[in-house]
């Protein structure tokens, strides 16, 4: 399971056959067969397993139905965990077992979870051994912004963030993918078991009593608003406060809508909207910074479109052209983000590379979820119990 140099390829397996799977982790896996070879697979759906399998040369006795299962053969060096719910027990039993682990958002419900996964990682004392998948981090866009905040004067220069999601349904994001509909042979009693251990887990977050706004507001922002969330650790720090959280529309269609708001490292002030539209024309999302001297604007395309550019638009006093001058640079780069979280992470597992987020940031992330539910319950007159009351 050791990686001698940053040459070798990784055996990973992959856990997990989802959309996000098939659209963009597989076959980026196979675009980068210079770093990464594909041993092994995991999903509760047979078929699943027999048409991915097949596609990618995974022998069939490679093919799981449990992370169990997958973790006890072994026969790789890493592991993507791109399960849906709680990845905390999964996350904690592969870095036990000596793996390194690439795991989609959320990494866990709780913060306990988080806790025992960063307990692992330090007992293998073997450096980073966790990167959370958020690929927005690595975007050639991202990045960018983060180098111009520091030109501009740093993140003690911001006075606001401001982010806005336009989000419809997964089904219309991924029409152009052609992908087969969702297997239908999956175990219940097996589901039903991952079920309540989700919900448990969302229990010992919330408390028992959390209405089904708190949990959806909760699972919204762990899910979804979670990116936004990393980017403002990347460029101005995590949040210190959640003063006003917010739901309104949901219906039987989805989610409905969410506000979050509140301070930032050095004073500066955060504004998050995440609307879930079913019927919205595409997905849209922007995260703006305003500071002293300007504004930097990023525009990302739907997660689901490979190599489709985010957009960066910087706005600035124009130099020497009078007090109105103002001067806009456009920043576009097709390197798809996906791509360079693998790049990142295979340099995490052969160079020892921390990663931009590891078990601590995504801890910050459930703070801040928790911090949300514990906002919505106080403007709302409910209680609010578990890990949120003390967030």
């Amino acid at each position: 399971m050791t990686v001698s140099s940053a040459r070798d390829r990784l055996r990973v397996a992959v856990a997990g056959l989802g959309a996000i799977a098939r659209t963009a982790h597989l076959p980026l896996l196979e675009r980068r067969r210079d770093l990464f070879e594909v041993t092994a697979l995991c999903d509760l759906s047979p078929g699943a397993l027999a048409e991915v399998g097949a596609r990618y040369g995974v022998p069939e006795k490679d093919r799981h139905r449990s992370t169990e299962a997958l973790l006890a053969e072994g026969g790789f060096d890493a592991v993507l965990l791109l399960t849906s719910g709680s990845h905390g027990p999964a996350a904690e039993a592969a870095l036990r077992a000596g793996y390194a682990v690439l795991c989609e958002k959320p990494l866990a419900f709780t913060r306990a979870e988080a806790d025992r996964i960063a307990e692992a990682e330090r007992a293998q004392q073997r450096g980073p051994r966790l990167m959370v998948g958020y690929m927005k981090q690595y975007d050639p866009a991202a990045r960018r912004l983060a180098a111009l905040l520091g030109e501009a004067g740093g993140a003690g220069f911001v006075r606001s963030a401001e982010v806005c999601v336009l989000h419809p349904t997964g089904g219309d994001q991924l029409a152009f993918a052609r992908l087969p509909a969702p297997y239908d042979d999956l175990d219940a009693a097996a589901l039903a078991v991952l079920r309540e251990q989700d919900a448990a887990l969302t229990d010992a977050a919330l408390g028992s009593g959390a209405t089904e706004a708190m949990r959806s507001l909760y699972h919204t922002v762990l899910g979804s608003i979670s990116h936004d969330l990393s980017l403002l650790r990347m460029v101005t720090g995590a949040p210190t406060s959640v003063e006003l959280a917010e739901t309104w529309g949901a219906s039987a269609a989805g989610p409905g809508s969410v506000e979050l708001s509140g301070g930032l490292p050095g004073g500066a002030r955060y504004t998050i909207r995440w609307h879930f539209l079913p019927r919205h024309a595409s997905y849209r999302e922007t995260f703006a910074l305003h500071h002293e001297t300007g504004t930097l604007h990023l525009a990302f395309p739907s997660p689901y479109l490979m190599n489709a550019p985010t957009v960066l638009t910087e706005t600035a006093a124009g130099t020497g052209e009078g007090p109105h001058a103002e001067r806009r640079a456009e920043y576009r780069s097709v390197t798809e983000a996906f791509e360079e979280e693998l790049v990142a992470f295979h340099a995490m597992v052969t160079d020892g590379t921390p990663p931009r987020t590891g078990p601590a940031g995504a801890a910050e992330d459930l703070q801040t979820a928790q911090r949300a539910v514990a906002a919505y319950a106080a403007r709302h007159q409910l209680p609010c119990e578990g890990e949120a009351a003390s967030a």
